[in-house]
């Protein structure tokens, strides 16, 4: 029984590790799209230029920085939650909410958004599904396949947490 545990605790100390490292890492784009946004504000109205490239990318790094890094907001305690309850709760009680959000909650509409999506960005990569400009990027098919990815996170998140949870209820941790 020992050893299950440990290795639980490894499991969810390695999805802790993953979802950190991606979204630190992702974390850079949201410099990036402040950037590209005050580039193509300052061309737009000082220069009269547009650029469609420039406009995607801009949406397309939000996307990425969003979807990529919502398992470790979720890791780090940073998603929005109803703290009626949770704020002055004992560990067990936030455990128990914990441990149901996770499961009720989380757990299946992740894996649900997974099954559901994955077909979705495979049409999408079939045909390398662009842009619908013609100046646009061609890489719609990348960002549909933000989605699964988001989900699958998400979903791992969800596991290590419930993990957590039920080690805390369990005094064992």
């Amino acid at each position: 029984m020992t050893a299950m545990l440990a290795t639980l605790d490894t499991i969810a100390d390695r999805i802790d590790r993953l979802n950190t490292a991606i979204g630190r890492s992702v974390a850079w784009l949201a410099l990036v799209i402040v950037v590209l946004q005050f580039v193509l504000v300052l061309a737009r109205y000082l220069f009269g230029l547009g650029s469609i490239w420039l406009t995607e990318a801009v949406i397309y790094g939000h996307a990425t920085l969003f979807l990529l890094a919502a398992a470790w907001t979720l890791r780090t305690g940073g998603h929005v939650r109803v703290d009626i309850f949770y704020a002055d709760a004992a560990p067990r009680t936030r455990a128990k909410i914990d441990l149901a959000g996770a499961v009720l909650l989380l757990l299946p509409f992740a894996l649900t958004l997974v099954w559901l999506s994955l077909p979705y960005a495979g049409r999408s990569w079939a045909i390398l599904e662009r842009s619908q400009e013609s100046s646009g990027l061609p890489l719609v098919f990348a960002l549909k396949t933000l989605i699964p990815l988001f989900s699958g996170l998400m979903a791992l998140q969800g596991f290590a947490q419930a993990i957590r949870a039920v080690r805390a209820l369990a005094g064992t941790r």
